[in-house]
């Protein structure tokens, strides 16, 4: 009976298909019923996607071999020396000579410098840190008695005798007297100092 009922058009409907059942659902009925929000839908589905992380099977082979190395939880022998940057007088550059003679420390600690002794210029008021070129500015270069000294003037006027060091009991040099020349030639080691050694710090009374 149930089955002639069916066949005539009476008793319960058909089941749902599938396709209705899925639109029918309360969190895609919004969405299936405009155009807009479809569209929307797929937008967040393409950036979704973009946050998961990439299979392996899509990484190239380097990336791999690294993401299964010891590479990344390992700490390298020895991590690079950060740069401290301090204001310096003439007296506490003075101490960065080279020689090792006078009792330097490591800045922003307080502690008695370790390694070799730093070697430490100003000019132009910016203090460079020259250690790695010792050969030069070092006690015996050719260039040492810059060496924990204001150089600018110096520099300025391409000369490399003690009489262009200010003594350091006096004020700083102003170097308002030099040339335009000279002081465009100051400049020009000042940018040729900038693009070889770290900016330490600056000079000040």
């Amino acid at each position: 009976m149930s089955q002639f009922s069916h066949l005539l058009g009476h008793g319960s409907p058909p089941a749902a298909s599938l396709h209705e059942r899925i639109v029918s659902h309360p969190l895609v009925a919004p969405i299936a019923s405009n155009p807009v929000n479809v569209l929307l839908f797929f937008v967040l589905l393409y950036h979704i996607n973009g946050l998961l992380p990439a299979p392996l099977s899509t990484l190239s082979p380097k990336i791999i071999k690294a993401r299964h190395s010891n590479l990344y939880s390992s700490l390298p022998p020895e991590h690079p020396k950060s740069t401290v940057w301090m204001d310096y007088t003439p007296k506490t550059l003075a101490v960065y000579d080279g020689t090792g003679k006078k009792e330097a420390t490591e800045p922003g600690t307080g502690r008695p410098e370790q390694g070799p002794p730093r070697i430490l210029l100003s000019i132009n008021r910016r203090v460079f840190d020259v250690t790695s070129g010792a050969r030069f500015y070092g006690p015996d270069g050719p260039y040492g008695n810059f060496a924990g000294r204001d150089a600018s003037r110096g520099m300025a006027l391409q000369s490399f005798d003690e009489d262009v060091l200010t003594p350091l009991d006096q004020p700083l040099d102003t170097l308002e007297d030099l040339k335009p020349a000279e002081r465009k030639q100051m400049l020009e080691w000042e940018q040729h100092f900038l693009g070889k050694y770290p900016v330490v710090g600056r000079l000040v009374e």
